[in-house]
């Protein structure tokens, strides 16, 4: 049967990556400076990111896809080149598509020969996420039946080695929130809060992952939460962002993502609505591990 598919003009894109968040099946992603469909699976045809390409570089073609074809897809993908090879097997994993995946490897495998990279090397990044350690206190658990693949969808349980020792009555802690609502598609960005606050721009997991997030990020800030992944409505995100700047007049903004592949959406959402600015705010970044540590904390 023929769908309408999205169709990329590598000619013209120019790899700004407006697209990449309004991609909401997270078809598209910039690999080597283009805007890539890595998966037709992924693709709905619906065009959700036609109007985000500056260029004009996003179109809808109608074209054969009868039944979804690994083996085929996957030859395309080698044309493209090892990352996005890569990108479009931990796109399979992400989506808990491994009897596409084991497809993949196993075309790969019978031609490992004439591949235009080491299919050990592919494996190992692709692979990466489910190979970590155990540390002395914690225990770290992958769920089998989930082998490997995004840290954003996989199983995964965390078990401390052994019980805590302190065994102190538990004394609650009082919240830090200072207003509500927080979450992106509720907040009116020019709300007396916002006005000339600090603002935590977080991804809904922070929160749920830090232990220390209401003492150490949230105390004295207002706040806004945000799923790339889940969420719809992505354009409307990028021009609260950008109220906040220029209405609102935000001190500073502290964006606050996971170490997860879907949670780059929220800063790049975030870089799109400072282009969009007339005023320039300090803006921070910090990425927090899946067991709540911190791995990165600069300013952008």
């Amino acid at each position: 049967m023929e769908r309408e598919i999205v169709k990329i003009d590598e000619d013209l894109c120019d790899g700004c990556g407006e697209c990449i968040p309004n991609c909401h099946e997270g078809a598209l992603q910039i690999i080597d400076g283009k805007a890539r469909l890595i998966s037709d699976l992924m693709c709905d045809g619906l065009g959700a990111c036609l109007g985000h390409c500056p260029q004009d570089a996003i179109s809808i073609e109608k074209r054969e896809a009868e039944a979804y074809d690994e083996v085929k897809v996957i030859k395309l993908m080698l044309e493209k080149g090892e990352n996005t090879v890569v990108a479009h097997l931990e796109h399979l994993l992400d989506h808990n598509e491994t009897e596409f995946y084991n497809k993949a490897l196993e075309y790969m495998r019978d031609n490992e020969n004439s591949l235009p990279f080491s299919l050990k090397k592919v494996t190992a990044r692709v692979e990466k996420p489910g190979q970590e350690s155990e540390s002395p206190q914690q225990h770290f658990h992958l769920m089998p039946e989930q082998g490997v693949g995004c840290p954003g969808s996989r199983t995964m349980s965390f078990k401390p080695a052994t019980e805590s020792a302190n065994t102190s009555p538990a004394i609650d802690t009082p919240s830090e929130l200072g207003q509500w609502p927080v979450q992106m598609h509720l907040i009116n960005p020019q709300a007396s809060y916002f006005q000339g606050a600090d603002v935590v721009l977080a991804a809904d997991c922070v929160a749920f992952a830090m232990g220390n997030f209401h003492q150490k990020y949230l105390k004295g800030k207002s706040l806004a939460i945000a799923c790339p992944k889940l969420d719809s409505g992505m354009d409307s995100y990028i021009e609260k962002i950008r109220s906040m700047i220029d209405d609102a007049k935000i001190n500073t903004l502290h964006l606050m993502i996971m170490q997860v592949p879907c949670c780059g959406g929220l800063s790049r959402m975030v870089e799109i609505a400072q282009q969009r600015t007339t005023r320039k705010v300090p803006v921070k970044q910090t990425i927090v591990g899946i067991k709540g540590e911190i791995i990165s904390e600069d300013w952008v």
